[in-house]
Protein backbone atom coordinates (compact mmCIF):
# COMPACT_ATOMS: atom_id res chain seq x y z
CA UNK A 1 0.00 0.00 0.00
CA UNK A 2 1.26 3.60 -0.59
CA UNK A 3 0.47 6.89 0.99
CA UNK A 4 0.37 10.04 0.24
CA UNK A 5 1.95 12.06 3.24
CA UNK A 6 -0.67 15.63 4.49
CA UNK A 7 0.27 18.62 1.86
CA UNK A 8 2.72 20.43 4.72
CA UNK A 9 4.59 17.34 5.06
CA UNK A 10 4.73 16.22 0.89
CA UNK A 11 8.46 18.97 0.74
CA UNK A 12 10.07 16.32 2.73
CA UNK A 13 7.96 12.88 2.36
CA UNK A 14 6.80 11.79 -0.83
CA UNK A 15 4.70 8.48 0.21
CA UNK A 16 4.94 6.18 2.47
CA UNK A 17 5.21 2.37 1.38
CA UNK A 18 3.35 -0.61 3.82
CA UNK A 19 4.83 -3.96 2.88
CA UNK A 20 3.89 -7.34 3.73
CA UNK A 21 5.86 -10.60 2.78
CA UNK A 22 3.04 -13.57 2.48
CA UNK A 23 4.88 -16.22 3.89
CA UNK A 24 7.55 -17.54 5.98
CA UNK A 25 10.57 -18.46 3.50
CA UNK A 26 13.25 -16.88 2.05
CA UNK A 27 12.85 -14.23 -0.67
CA UNK A 28 15.30 -12.70 -3.00
CA UNK A 29 14.91 -8.62 -3.17
CA UNK A 30 16.76 -5.98 -5.28
CA UNK A 31 16.47 -2.48 -4.60
CA UNK A 32 17.51 0.24 -7.24
CA UNK A 33 17.82 3.80 -7.30
CA UNK A 34 14.95 5.90 -7.56
CA UNK A 35 16.64 9.52 -6.64
CA UNK A 36 15.20 9.37 -3.53
CA UNK A 37 16.46 8.34 0.08
CA UNK A 38 14.52 6.62 2.92
CA UNK A 39 13.47 5.02 6.29
CA UNK A 40 12.50 1.58 6.47
CA UNK A 41 10.70 -0.01 10.07
CA UNK A 42 10.99 -4.23 10.23
CA UNK A 43 7.85 -4.54 12.98
CA UNK A 44 8.00 -8.41 12.97
CA UNK A 45 10.77 -10.85 13.72
CA UNK A 46 12.05 -11.17 10.54
CA UNK A 47 15.62 -10.48 9.04
CA UNK A 48 16.51 -8.38 5.85
CA UNK A 49 20.00 -8.67 5.18
CA UNK A 50 22.26 -7.84 2.34
CA UNK A 51 24.32 -10.97 0.65
CA UNK A 52 22.82 -12.79 3.31
CA UNK A 53 24.59 -12.35 5.59
CA UNK A 54 24.57 -9.24 7.38
CA UNK A 55 21.47 -8.45 8.86
CA UNK A 56 19.88 -4.95 8.90
CA UNK A 57 18.46 -2.95 11.62
CA UNK A 58 15.09 -3.33 12.26
CA UNK A 59 15.16 0.64 11.84
CA UNK A 60 17.37 2.01 9.97
CA UNK A 61 17.97 5.38 7.11
CA UNK A 62 19.49 4.69 3.95
CA UNK A 63 21.29 7.37 1.63
CA UNK A 64 21.15 7.75 -2.35
CA UNK A 65 22.15 4.20 -4.22
CA UNK A 66 24.68 4.62 -6.44
CA UNK A 67 23.98 0.64 -7.42
CA UNK A 68 21.43 -1.90 -7.41
CA UNK A 69 21.77 -3.33 -3.76
CA UNK A 70 19.92 -7.16 -3.59
CA UNK A 71 18.24 -8.38 -0.22
CA UNK A 72 17.12 -11.30 1.80
CA UNK A 73 14.18 -12.07 3.55
CA UNK A 74 14.05 -15.03 5.73
CA UNK A 75 10.70 -14.86 6.93
CA UNK A 76 7.17 -13.43 6.74
CA UNK A 77 7.37 -9.77 7.62
CA UNK A 78 5.92 -6.35 7.55
CA UNK A 79 7.31 -3.09 7.33
CA UNK A 80 7.23 0.13 6.45
CA UNK A 81 9.25 2.84 4.83
CA UNK A 82 8.61 6.11 4.57
CA UNK A 83 10.63 7.71 0.71
CA UNK A 84 11.69 11.46 1.40
CA UNK A 85 11.58 13.65 -1.37
CA UNK A 86 15.13 13.58 -3.37
CA UNK A 87 16.00 16.92 -0.70
CA UNK A 88 13.93 15.97 1.90
CA UNK A 89 16.07 14.65 4.53
CA UNK A 90 18.56 17.79 4.04
CA UNK A 91 15.71 19.83 4.25
CA UNK A 92 14.45 18.05 7.61
CA UNK A 93 17.19 17.66 9.20
CA UNK A 94 20.21 19.89 7.63
CA UNK A 95 22.04 17.05 6.75
CA UNK A 96 24.54 16.62 4.05
CA UNK A 97 22.93 14.14 1.69
CA UNK A 98 26.41 12.90 0.45
CA UNK A 99 27.24 11.81 3.86
CA UNK A 100 24.09 9.54 3.43
CA UNK A 101 25.55 8.33 -0.38
CA UNK A 102 25.68 4.27 0.13
CA UNK A 103 24.95 3.86 3.43
CA UNK A 104 22.91 2.78 6.32
CA UNK A 105 22.41 4.40 8.94
CA UNK A 106 20.46 3.50 12.42
CA UNK A 107 17.06 5.78 12.71
CA UNK A 108 17.93 6.46 16.82
CA UNK A 109 21.74 7.88 16.13
CA UNK A 110 20.04 10.57 13.24
CA UNK A 111 16.80 11.10 14.90
CA UNK A 112 17.76 10.22 18.97
CA UNK A 113 15.07 8.91 21.42
CA UNK A 114 12.09 9.78 19.49
CA UNK A 115 12.62 7.42 16.70
CA UNK A 116 12.82 4.06 18.83
CA UNK A 117 9.28 5.68 20.29
CA UNK A 118 7.58 5.81 16.82
CA UNK A 119 9.28 2.27 16.39
CA UNK A 120 7.93 1.01 19.30
CA UNK A 121 4.37 2.59 18.49
CA UNK A 122 3.96 1.40 15.42
CA UNK A 123 4.54 -1.89 16.51
CA UNK A 124 1.95 -2.09 18.54
CA UNK A 125 -0.75 -0.22 16.56
CA UNK A 126 -3.04 -2.41 14.55
CA UNK A 127 -4.77 0.03 11.87
CA UNK A 128 -2.78 1.27 8.98
CA UNK A 129 -4.23 4.55 9.80
CA UNK A 130 -3.07 4.72 13.00
CA UNK A 131 0.37 4.44 12.05
CA UNK A 132 -0.12 7.03 9.01
CA UNK A 133 -0.99 9.62 12.10
CA UNK A 134 1.73 8.29 14.21
CA UNK A 135 4.19 8.71 11.20
CA UNK A 136 2.39 12.24 10.20
CA UNK A 137 2.86 13.24 13.80
CA UNK A 138 6.51 12.35 14.21
CA UNK A 139 7.69 14.53 10.92
CA UNK A 140 5.26 17.01 11.91
CA UNK A 141 6.63 17.63 15.37
CA UNK A 142 10.11 17.61 13.50
CA UNK A 143 9.28 20.48 10.93
CA UNK A 144 8.18 22.36 13.43
CA UNK A 145 10.82 22.24 16.10
CA UNK A 146 13.50 22.99 12.98
CA UNK A 147 11.67 25.47 10.96
CA UNK A 148 13.41 24.35 8.07
CA UNK A 149 14.29 26.45 5.39
CA UNK A 150 12.07 25.17 1.72
CA UNK A 151 14.60 25.82 -0.16
CA UNK A 152 12.68 26.37 -3.14
CA UNK A 153 14.99 27.12 -5.42
CA UNK A 154 16.28 23.20 -5.54
CA UNK A 155 12.55 22.13 -5.40
CA UNK A 156 11.77 24.31 -8.72
CA UNK A 157 14.45 22.80 -10.44
CA UNK A 158 14.10 19.30 -9.20
CA UNK A 159 10.01 19.99 -10.39
CA UNK A 160 11.34 21.18 -13.88
CA UNK A 161 13.61 17.92 -14.39
CA UNK A 162 10.49 15.65 -13.47
CA UNK A 163 7.86 17.79 -15.93
CA UNK A 164 10.92 17.31 -18.55
CA UNK A 165 10.78 13.57 -17.11
CA UNK A 166 14.80 13.37 -16.97
CA UNK A 167 15.41 14.90 -21.07
CA UNK A 168 17.54 17.76 -19.00
CA UNK A 169 21.13 19.39 -19.19
CA UNK A 170 22.95 20.59 -16.20
CA UNK A 171 23.41 23.59 -18.71
CA UNK A 172 19.40 23.93 -19.09
CA UNK A 173 19.40 23.39 -15.04
CA UNK A 174 21.67 26.31 -14.62
CA UNK A 175 19.58 28.36 -16.66
CA UNK A 176 16.46 27.62 -15.23
CA UNK A 177 18.10 28.59 -11.93
CA UNK A 178 20.07 31.08 -12.66
CA UNK A 179 23.12 29.13 -10.46
CA UNK A 180 26.14 28.14 -12.10
CA UNK A 181 26.60 24.73 -13.55
CA UNK A 182 29.50 24.27 -10.61
CA UNK A 183 27.05 25.91 -7.95
CA UNK A 184 24.51 23.63 -9.64
CA UNK A 185 27.13 20.10 -8.99
CA UNK A 186 27.81 21.40 -5.90
CA UNK A 187 23.93 22.00 -4.41
CA UNK A 188 22.62 18.32 -5.91
CA UNK A 189 25.93 17.12 -3.75
CA UNK A 190 25.24 18.22 -0.79
CA UNK A 191 21.20 18.16 -0.59
CA UNK A 192 20.06 15.39 -2.94
CA UNK A 193 23.58 13.23 -2.75
CA UNK A 194 24.47 12.57 -5.92
CA UNK A 195 25.57 14.80 -9.06
CA UNK A 196 22.42 16.82 -11.18
CA UNK A 197 23.82 14.63 -14.34
CA UNK A 198 23.16 11.25 -12.38
CA UNK A 199 20.13 12.15 -11.18
CA UNK A 200 18.17 13.40 -14.55
CA UNK A 201 19.72 10.06 -16.13
CA UNK A 202 17.36 8.15 -13.07
CA UNK A 203 14.69 10.00 -13.65
CA UNK A 204 14.71 9.69 -17.54
CA UNK A 205 15.09 5.42 -16.13
CA UNK A 206 12.01 5.70 -14.37
CA UNK A 207 10.22 7.63 -16.63
CA UNK A 208 10.68 5.02 -18.79
CA UNK A 209 9.25 2.60 -16.68
CA UNK A 210 6.19 4.25 -16.36
CA UNK A 211 5.82 3.93 -20.43
CA UNK A 212 6.77 0.58 -20.16
CA UNK A 213 4.30 -0.52 -17.36
CA UNK A 214 1.62 1.49 -19.63
CA UNK A 215 2.36 0.08 -22.81
CA UNK A 216 -0.09 -1.02 -24.92
CA UNK A 217 0.13 -4.90 -26.62
CA UNK A 218 0.24 -3.56 -29.92
CA UNK A 219 3.40 -0.76 -29.41
CA UNK A 220 6.47 -2.82 -29.18
CA UNK A 221 9.71 -1.78 -27.18
CA UNK A 222 11.75 0.35 -29.65
CA UNK A 223 8.83 2.82 -30.04
CA UNK A 224 8.53 3.76 -26.15
CA UNK A 225 12.76 3.75 -26.54
CA UNK A 226 12.33 6.13 -28.56
CA UNK A 227 9.57 8.04 -26.41
CA UNK A 228 11.75 7.86 -23.34
CA UNK A 229 14.66 9.44 -25.17
CA UNK A 230 17.27 6.89 -25.36
CA UNK A 231 18.72 6.82 -28.70
CA UNK A 232 17.91 3.12 -29.79
CA UNK A 233 17.70 -0.19 -27.42
CA UNK A 234 21.26 -0.89 -27.13
CA UNK A 235 21.34 1.85 -25.12
CA UNK A 236 18.32 1.86 -23.21
CA UNK A 237 18.99 -1.70 -22.41
CA UNK A 238 22.71 -0.44 -21.18
CA UNK A 239 21.06 2.31 -18.81
CA UNK A 240 18.45 -0.25 -17.82
CA UNK A 241 21.42 -2.83 -16.57
CA UNK A 242 23.49 -0.01 -15.44
CA UNK A 243 20.61 0.61 -12.76
CA UNK A 244 18.82 -2.36 -12.36
CA UNK A 245 21.37 -5.09 -13.10
CA UNK A 246 18.51 -7.05 -15.51
CA UNK A 247 17.48 -5.94 -18.74
CA UNK A 248 13.63 -4.29 -19.46
CA UNK A 249 12.31 -7.94 -20.56
CA UNK A 250 13.40 -9.88 -17.33
CA UNK A 251 12.15 -6.65 -14.93
CA UNK A 252 8.64 -7.14 -16.71
CA UNK A 253 8.28 -10.82 -17.05
CA UNK A 254 10.41 -12.38 -14.06
CA UNK A 255 9.80 -9.97 -11.21
CA UNK A 256 7.14 -9.04 -8.86
CA UNK A 257 7.46 -5.00 -8.73
CA UNK A 258 7.00 -4.31 -4.88
CA UNK A 259 7.69 -1.01 -5.70
CA UNK A 260 9.21 0.85 -8.64
CA UNK A 261 12.59 0.14 -7.45
CA UNK A 262 11.90 -2.70 -5.16
CA UNK A 263 11.36 -5.78 -6.80
CA UNK A 264 11.09 -9.80 -5.72
CA UNK A 265 13.08 -12.35 -8.16
CA UNK A 266 9.65 -14.81 -9.54
CA UNK A 267 11.83 -17.98 -8.88
CA UNK A 268 9.85 -17.48 -4.90
CA UNK A 269 6.97 -18.64 -5.78
CA UNK A 270 4.67 -16.20 -3.34
CA UNK A 271 5.32 -12.91 -3.62
CA UNK A 272 4.97 -9.98 -1.50
CA UNK A 273 1.74 -7.60 -1.41
CA UNK A 274 1.37 -4.27 -1.23
CA UNK A 275 2.00 -1.55 -3.74
CA UNK A 276 0.32 -2.22 -7.38
CA UNK A 277 -0.68 1.45 -7.32
CA UNK A 278 2.20 2.71 -8.35
CA UNK A 279 2.55 6.71 -9.20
Amino acid sequence: MQILPPKILFPYIKHYLFLESSVDQHKKLRLFSDGNTGMVFLLDQGFLSVNQSQHLPHSFLYGQISHFRDLALNKQTSFIIIVFQPDGLHKLLGISAHELKDQIVLTQDVFGKPAVTLYESLGYLKKTDEKVHALNTFFYNLVVQNKSSSQQVLSAVLQYINRQKGLVTVEQMANYSGYTERHMERIFSQQVGMSPKKFVNIIQLHSFLKLLRNKPAEKDLTSICYEGGYFDQSHLIRAFKKYTGITPSEYLNNTTKLAINFMEFKDRPEPMSGLYNFI
